[in-house]
């Protein structure tokens, strides 16, 4: 017992001092962050005080006979080494930031300096470009197909197909497939793997012949064969019967009810893939038939019958049919559900909460009134809402204001991106045409976001600091004859702009000095004085206006 008792102390002793130590260094910190001037007239206190110990009257003296003394060799030499210096400074600046976006002086000063002198991290870093599967992505064969053989141009890319058939295959197929006795399992499993449209319609083309109902065959030929809406929608109602009657068989827990959200089993996993999948293009197909009332009960019911399925964005289907519908009442209450700074943002839920707050004040917006009055309550919360959404994805207002031409959206998109941007505004471009003064109203705002936004790094005030990653990723998504957008940059940083002006500086006066050594010798020695002789006058006047007894005795001590 005495033994617990003495360890007991013994750590509460050793929490005391962890905390008086902690609290220590807190002081310190703040007293740096906030008292640096009162800091600064310690240290000048201080080295006045040891003036007489540390020689610095002879030192400084000593100094300036050496200065005074040097041959214009010396300066020529000094100048030349500065101006190559600031030289190597300036490109390595310049290559960091073309690279990186930022300044490396800027950023290396705000990731180590701040945290010395107790500055907070910042809440999150910018995260990994991670592609996403586009909520409204069209269909191959009656969309994009279709557009190619009109045009001739393919707006899908490698990189889009190949992600396409990847989340295909973990989402339609099992690991066992491949070597399943089924050859309807087994050939699916490779018609997903076929990176030839050809050869992979031919697949399931076969698998039909053994199996008719098949749903996975018949997904696939819907996305990828059916040449109008009214054929997928066929298709895709004969593969929705197939799949819930499989669902029924596997989906069944021990006391005879169903499981729906059970997808341990990789049997199951894949029916309610299956199941989800074609429930939801099959109310895309509705949405552009224009029957949004079954498109959006469609919509609802899956949200309520696979609630953890978040990350298949269904609200954003949802989001874009009730607008679509003018059921701005239900829009809010979508928002109001996933607009919450715990879920992850997309552009669709960013720009419909501003086109919300733009439409309750964008018909009587005037920007000549607003200038003479300044912006009422209502219309800075919109603004603000505006302000949110340009800093998540800056790219929206320009397809928006029709600025830059719209392309056919890729089947992946990158949030924050362009691509992200394009998807967004092939479909609500309408919606917010169909709210009179709201795109008015975003012309007039829109760029001010980026002056609000701090600097350096574009540090926003609602996200993490704009991915670099973005423009690269882009290019991968989107076609080869569409000018990606960049995030709109600020000035150069200023460090780039003072290496800059310094390496010039330097370089102008080293080409002076060796051409003039005698003349800029003597201008030296005179600049030197003159900045000296201040410095000198003030040390006299304080001596002459403290009692040297104390100085004397200080400096004894």
């Amino acid at each position: 017992m005495a033994e617990i008792n003495d360890s007991t102390i013994d750590k509460e002793a050793d929490s005391d001092d962890a905390t008086i130590w902690t609290r220590f260094k807190l002081w310190i910190c703040w007293s740096c962050t906030h008292l640096w001037g009162v800091w600064f007239l310690l240290i000048v206190f201080l080295l006045w005080a040891l003036r007489s110990p540390l020689k610095l009257r002879e030192n400084i003296s000593y100094s300036a006979v050496v200065f005074s003394n040097l041959s214009p060799k010396f300066y020529v030499a000094l100048t030349g080494t500065s101006s190559l210096i600031s030289g190597l400074i300036l490109i390595f600046e310049w290559v960091y930031y073309r690279r990186y976006g930022q300044s490396f002086i800027e950023s290396v000063s705000l990731r180590y300096l701040s945290s010395l002198l107790g500055a907070s991290e910042p809440a999150s870093t910018s995260p990994e470009c991670k592609v996403w599967k586009n909520p409204l992505s069209l269909f191959r064969g009656a969309e994009y197909q279709r557009y190619r053989l009109a045009t001739g141009i393919d707006y899908l890319t490698t990189f889009d197909s190949n992600m396409t058939l990847q989340e295909n295959q973990s989402h339609f197929t099992r690991d066992s497939d491949e070597r399943s006795s089924n050859e309807v399992e087994s050939l699916m499993y490779r018609a997903w793997q076929e990176t030839n449209p050809k050869n992979r319609l031919n697949m399931a083309q076969k698998a039909l012949t053994i199996d008719p109902n098949c749903p996975s065959a018949l997904v696939l030929l819907a996305e990828e064969k059916a040449e109008t809406i009214v054929e997928i929608e066929r298709y895709l109602k004969v593969a929705l019967k197939s799949a819930e009657e499989q669902q029924r068989k596997t989906h069944f827990s021990r006391d005879g009810h169903r499981d729906a959200t059970s997808t341990s089993d990789p049997m199951q996993k894949r029916e309610t893939n299956l199941c989800v999948y074609i429930r939801r293009r099959l109310a895309m197909c509705y949405r552009k038939q224009g029957r949004n009332k079954e498109a959006v009960k469609m919509m609802k019911d899956l949200q309520k019958e696979f609630p953890t399925m978040n990350v298949l964005n269904i609200h954003e289907n949802l989001i874009e049919a009730l607008l679509e519908m003018h059921a701005y009442a239900e829009v809010q209450q979508v928002l109001a559900k996933y607009d919450d700074i715990s879920l992850p943002k997309s552009a669709t839920i960013c720009y419909t909460a501003a086109l919300m707050k733009a439409r309750t004040v964008a018909d009587k917006f005037s920007p000549d009134i607003a200038t003479r009055r300044g912006l009422s309550a209502a219309e800075l919360a919109a603004v603000d809402v505006i302000h949110r959404a340009v800093e998540f994805n800056p790219h929206v207002p320009k397809y928006l204001l029709e600025l830059k031409s719209i392309v056919l959206p890729p089947e992946h998109i990158l949030k924050r991106g362009d691509s992200e941007a394009v998807a967004y505004a092939f479909y609500h471009l309408r919606h917010w045409k169909e709210v009179d003064g709201a795109l008015q109203l975003l012309y007039f705002t829109w760029e001010g976001a980026f002056n609000l936004v701090p600097y350096p790094l574009e540090k926003g005030h609602y996200f993490h600091p704009y991915p670099s990653c973005t423009e690269a990723v882009d290019k991968e998504l989107l076609p080869a004859h569409h000018k990606v957008s960049v995030y709109p940059k600020k000035e150069l940083p200023f460090f780039i702009l003072f290496t800059g002006f310094l390496c010039t500086f330097t370089a102008a006066l080293a080409l002076t000095t060796h051409q003039y050594p005698e003349l800029m010798a003597r201008v030296a020695r005179v600049v030197t004085g003159w900045l000296s002789a201040p410095i000198m006058f003030l040390l006299e006047k304080l001596e002459a206006l403290l009692p040297s007894h104390i100085w004397h005795q200080l400096t004894r001590a």
